[in-house]
């Protein structure tokens, strides 16, 4: 059944999109939206550092050399280690974000990714410790997979933290497009670290994969340094009983300063009531995400998505691009770079296109328009590598590499665009940095059991190995379609009770209509003086 973000009227919404200044022209609003830019919206650049640092640095011999030439299951941990660390923390998330506040939780966690960055840049060689499969495991292997375990358990805090800050700070009328930017950011990191590598590889030493991996941890340092100048999330500070606090941030910069303004005593009031239903509604417990059958289907949801962003076959190009490209005869690495490199450009501009649209287009649109396109692409991508396979066709080649850079739009349409804004709208306040920290879980361990599962199925049948994503790439299709509620032009007190009883909805709904018409008693009053109402 297909559920829709109706039921109660969306004044907030409207109040917003009725507003016809738009934010470059006002002061506050602007300082803070550059402001989040390193603070948060940059966070997702360590995640994309990072998948091409793993991606770029098993181009360069000197890594090779350094790592013995790791294949298969020792490939596979290598760069598997961060999703595994990452799931090892994301039970404690909920714990710091909702206790000490989103801006320590991404302090907490940009820290421990400076560390592991530190770490993975000087992992030392040694004897072997013990041998896997294929390659003896040295020290500086165990070095580098702790680090990396480090840098993924230090990651979901500030992901978490970040797009909970976003959502929660920015103004209604710009929330979708700044929680779709991101994700986009990504591509910044995947873009400076191929760049990077690419510049670092013909270094004649260690320093050639070194310097890339210390580099990692400049994102992180963004955030130790800036994330105190942004203010906390007002919805945190009204759970923690500081309303005043709250109410100064929300007029300083969803009202200019303004604070007699309608809207921002509007939003105000729908906060603190659907903060206070929730309260009655919650334990602030993991049990809460069971409890009843809305929280249910949320955790459904976002389980799935957490699969379908890790396992709609991204990870084969973001990971093991070089063994792909191997597949259609392009084995020189100094290619590879370059394409990588162009690559993770055009990502960049389709996500930040899409991006910068998003609020046009219907979220159910938007995912059941990328699933399709991403089965063309790989339906088709597969067909051109299977006919070089057996032919050596330089046509079928080229094809491929076409497919390779059409992937990125159909991914981005709803996968990196949408991700973040769809998590923020689908859980209420209480329940946010849990079902976030679900999906993250559910990401992190398909991203682990991809990372570990390509490499070997790739090496076992090749090109084959694709049509296992073509059929399950058809499944996430289905269940997008039966399960993905639309949850477009609402704010996010109206999506509170998405699948609960409208009466929660309605009664949200008539505190903040009280709230206007107190308001307009109030101007009428000073309108005309010595007018008494009783």
């Amino acid at each position: 059944m297909v559920v829709t973000a109706g039921g109660s009227d969306n004044i907030i919404h409207r109040m917003a999109m009725d507003d016809p200044v738009p934010w470059y022209k006002k002061p506050n609003l602007r300082g803070l939206y550059w402001l989040l830019f390193p603070t948060t919206i940059g966070i997702e650049m360590t995640s994309g550092f990072d998948s091409q640092i793993i991606n770029a640095v098993q181009i360069v011999p000197a890594w090779k050399e350094y790592f013995h030439h790791p294949s298969g299951g020792y490939q596979g941990i290598l760069a598997s280690s961060l999703p595994l660390g990452s799931c090892i923390g994301l039970p404690f998330i909920p714990y710091v974000n909702d206790t000490f506040g989103r801006r320590w939780c991404i302090i907490f966690g940009s820290t421990l990714m400076i560390i592991g960055s530190i770490i993975q840049a000087f992992s030392i060689n040694g004897m072997p410790s013990f041998p896997s499969l294929d390659t003896p495991l040295t020290l500086s292997g165990v070095m580098y997979i702790i680090s990396r375990a480090i840098i993924g358990f230090g990651l979901p805090f500030a992901i978490v933290a970040g797009s909970c800050l976003i959502g929660e700070l920015g103004y209604p009328k710009e929330r979708p497009i700044l929680t779709s930017l991101f994700n986009a950011c990504y591509f910044i990191g995947a873009i400076v670290a191929a760049g990077i590598t690419f510049g670092t590889q013909t270094i004649p030493s260690n320093w050639s994969w070194r310097i890339p991996s210390l580099l990692q941890m400049a994102p992180s340092l963004l955030q130790v340094c800036f994330v105190f100048f942004l203010p906390e999330s007002p919805r945190f500070l009204i759970s923690k009983d500081r309303h005043e606090e709250a109410f100064a941030i929300l007029v300083k910069y969803h009202a200019e300063g303004d604070p007699d303004s309608e809207f921002v005593k509007a939003e105000m009031a729908e906060i603190k009531e659907t903060l206070a239903l929730e309260a009655e509604n919650s334990k602030q417990s993991w049990m809460d995400m069971v409890r009843t059958a809305g929280m249910r289907r949320r955790v459904v949801i976002g389980s799935l998505l957490g699969v379908f962003t890790q396992l709609s076959g991204n990870v084969v190009i973001s990971y093991y691009l070089g063994d792909v490209l191997k597949l259609i005869g392009y084995t020189e690495p100094s290619f590879q770079a370059k394409f990588n490199l162009g690559n993770q450009c055009w990502n960049l501009v389709s996500a930040i296109t899409i991006a910068l649209v998003v609020m046009r287009f219907k979220r159910r649109t938007m995912y059941l328009a990328a699933i399709v396109s991403i089965l063309v692409v790989y339906v088709s991508w597969t067909i051109c590598t299977a006919r070089f396979v057996s032919t050596k066709s330089t046509v079928a080649a080229k094809f491929s590499l076409f497919w390779i850079y059409a992937y990125s739009p159909a991914y981005n349409l709803g996968f990196n665009a949408l991700t973040y804004t769809y998590l923020i709208e689908l859980f209420p306040f209480t329940q946010r940095a849990r079902g976030i920290a679900i999906f993250q879980f559910f990401g992190k361990a398909a991203q682990f059991f991809g990372t570990n599962v390509n490499p070997v199925g790739t090496k076992a049948i090749g090109w084959k190995w694709l049509l296992v994503y073509c059929c399950w790439i058809c499944v996430e299709a289905v269940l997008i379609y039966f399960l993905w509620p639309e949850t477009s032009n609402r704010s996010l007190e109206e999506l509170a009770f998405l699948f609960e009883d409208d009466h929660l909805k309605e009664r949200t709904t008539r505190v903040v209509e009280k709230t206007l018409q107190a308001d307009e008693v109030e101007h009428a009053t000073e309108t005309v003086p010595g007018t008494k109402y009783v």
